[in-house]
């Protein structure tokens, strides 16, 4: 599954990836921008690949059926700082425009990952340096996925990072007793475990990359 597909080059070179229909994958892809479905739709068809592809906001109306099935989430949101009024509005600005920080899409997008993906599932988001990185690792960490930057590209303008999540049982156990710890039984916040930022990039036995 794509959020925010675009031209389609992304959701149309994983389908290329992985296989096309008579592999058994279904593939899927939201963009909230009308053209940029037409445009997907069409890049499809020109590889000869298929995709379900919805006009929608992040993953709207489709968050009941998709719950807890998606295996592969790439998302290369609207990251770069502009103002607010900026972000979801009409035209090619859309594209790029993540509000304050260039987090203002991606801590909607992150939620709804979370409602998404299966218990097996993958999360690739493209990040900028400004979108803080690591505090999005730590935010997911609460919620039971381990993490880890799998890309760097840098240039002048921009520094660009692939964050990979995934659900991780002894992170998960963590954050568990981490919630355990902030609660009294009034609710009160009386202890506190912080993350080690070190211990974010884990490394298991399956190949992440």
């Amino acid at each position: 599954m794509e959020i925010g597909c675009g031209s389609g080059y992304v959701i149309t070179s994983l389908a290329l990836l992985l296989g096309k229909e008579d592999s058994g994958a279904y593939y899927i892809a939201t963009d909230i921008n009308p053209h940029a479905v037409r445009v997907t739709c069409e890049t499809l068809v020109a590889h000869g690949c298929h995709a379900e592809v919805v006009n929608t906001d992040i993953a709207s109306g489709l968050e009941k059926r998709l719950s807890r099935s998606v295996d592969v989430m790439v998302v290369n949101p609207p990251y770069v700082p502009t103002p607010e009024e900026e972000v979801g509005r009409h035209g090619i600005a859309s594209a790029w425009a993540g509000g304050e920080n260039g987090r203002s899409v991606i801590d909607k997008i992150l939620p709804v990952a979370d409602r998404l993906l299966s218990d097996k599932g993958w999360l690739y988001l493209v990040t900028l340096t400004t979108n803080n990185p690591l505090e999005l690792c730590l935010q997911m960490r609460k919620k039971g996925y381990a993490s880890r930057i799998i890309l760097q590209r840098s240039t002048e303008e921009e520094s660009l990072h692939v964050l990979k999540f995934w659900r991780d049982l002894d992170t998960l156990l963590e954050a568990n007793e981490c919630m355990a710890l902030n609660k009294t039984e009034n609710g009160l916040a009386t202890e506190s475990t912080p993350f080690s930022p070190f211990s974010i990039w884990k490394h298991g036995k399956r190949n992440f990359d």
